[in-house]
């Protein structure tokens, strides 16, 4: 099957998933469900390809397969259990909702097929790291499997550190300073990220280098500037008030760093 052919597979497919969901959520309430579909249909599609596509040597489109798999799978677990089974709506989504009042439903399926089209770009980047056709084990694909498992950990960590502090009813109404969180405001953003980054070294030399920057890039303005960080900030400035301010004064929004004196 060519890469085309794929793409087009998984962008039906998540077309079809995404139809799914919002049906589930306009029955729920709950619009979370979407980023478990966004999670597992990446690692879903990242499977596919090794399965499917010609290029590259066979071995090396299924390391791409398992990084992205273990990525998914490790991200999903944490939302389900976190999120999806956890009664109460993500703010985020409560927020979209009160704004767009009655018009939500819509604009939610809208939402969530763009997450379905987001899925097939940010897939491609797969595809590219796949293409490298040397079949020895180089020097790019350890650094690139280096950077992941930086990711995969950093990622585990930050979420656990803030699980934990959420969990004890005495850090209630506080900021999470704890952790990977005193030298980044979101440190589990910032490890998401960069398991993008990872692919990039793997996919040197075999594509053009400017393909490989699409997905991380891409990331980065929607953590940064869009559905990510923007939200959740305005959320806790809301909440903490003063607090959170102080720590927006002190801390790197999204790069871990030594703390700014306030």
């Amino acid at each position: 099957m060519s890469a085309v052919a794929a793409l087009a597979l998984v962008a039906v497919v998540m077309s079809a998933v995404m139809v799914g969901l919002w049906l589930v959520q306009r029955r729920i309430l709950e619009a979370d469900v979407v980023d478990l579909g966004w999670t597992i249909g990446l690692g879903g599609a990242a499977v596919l390809y090794a399965l499917v596509l010609p290029d590259g040597v066979e071995w090396r489109r299924w390391m791409i397969a398992g990084m992205a798999g273990i990525w998914s799978a490790r991200l999903a677990s944490y939302l389900l259990f976190k999120r999806v089974l956890v009664k109460g709506e993500d703010g985020r989504y409560q927020d979209l909702r009160r704004k767009w009042g009655g018009d939500a439903q819509r604009k939610l399926f809208v939402f969530f097929q763009a997450q379905a089209v987001l899925v097939v770009i940010l897939s491609v980047h797969f595809i590219l790291a796949m293409q490298a056709d040397d079949p020895g084990f180089r020097a790019l694909d350890i650094i690139g499997v280096v950077l992941w498992l930086v990711s995969i950990v950093g990622e585990s960590i930050a979420d656990r550190q803030l699980s934990r502090f959420l969990a004890d009813p005495a850090n209630s109404g506080a900021v999470c300073q704890a952790g990977l969180w005193k030298y980044s405001r979101h440190p589990n953003f910032f490890f998401e990220w960069f398991h993008w980054v990872a692919y990039v070294p793997i996919a040197f030399g075999s594509v053009p280098f400017w393909a490989t920057l699409v997905a991380p890039v891409l990331m980065f303005v929607a953590i940064v500037f869009v559905t990510g960080i923007p939200p959740i900030e305005e959320r806790s400035v809301r909440r903490r008030g003063d607090a959170y301010r102080e720590y927006q004064r002190t801390t790197s929004v999204l790069i871990p760093w030594l703390r700014r004196k306030a």
